[in-house]
């Protein structure tokens, strides 16, 4: 008799990175996820309630950013699914993991910019923290999610810096 697929043990892996290496990357992606998923939310949300005399053009900007963000989300999670664990996915994992805090209320448009300058740039240290550990694992895939995330934030956080200057 077969064994069926839910009695199976599971497929080792061997794609040069060791299990205990694989599982710090792994936690480390997760934590990006949960920046990134926060982010997410909260671009869209500042979507959604931003007003004032810069409401077109902030309310577009921040729906490319959201949309953006929302893009990544998949590339993330997918690369710790290769890595051969599980993608954080819920609300309580991602408060858990996430180094930014969700914003109370409906702030003003000037302070919807720099909650998300603050979310951008969090997130772009999130993803350069795992760095060291990446490249003593020679793992090159996460290090080129990493540095287009990274590029991504510092480059997002800088537009949206400069809408605050007079």
């Amino acid at each position: 008799m077969a064994k069926s697929r839910s009695n199976a043990s599971p497929v080792r892996i061997d794609i040069g990175i060791s299990e205990k290496d694989r599982k710090k990357i792994a936690d480390g992606l997760s934590a990006l996820l949960a920046d990134s998923y926060t982010l997410y939310m909260m671009t869209h949300n500042f979507h959604w309630n931003v007003t004032g005399p810069q409401f077109n053009s902030l309310h577009t900007m921040f729906m490319n950013q959201y949309t953006e963000q929302w893009n990544a989300l998949d590339l993330i999670a997918e690369r710790i699914r290769a890595l051969g664990f599980p993608a954080p996915g819920t609300y309580k994992e991602f408060v858990k993991l996430a180094s930014i805090q969700e914003v109370e209320g409906v702030p003003k448009a000037n302070d919807m910019i720099r909650h998300l300058v603050a979310a951008q740039e969090a997130t772009a240290r999130t993803a350069r923290r795992l760095f060291p550990v990446v490249d003593a694992a020679n793992d090159q895939p996460t290090a080129d999610v990493l540095t287009q995330r990274i590029d991504v934030h510092e480059k997002t956080a800088w537009m949206l810096r400069s809408l605050l200057e007079d």
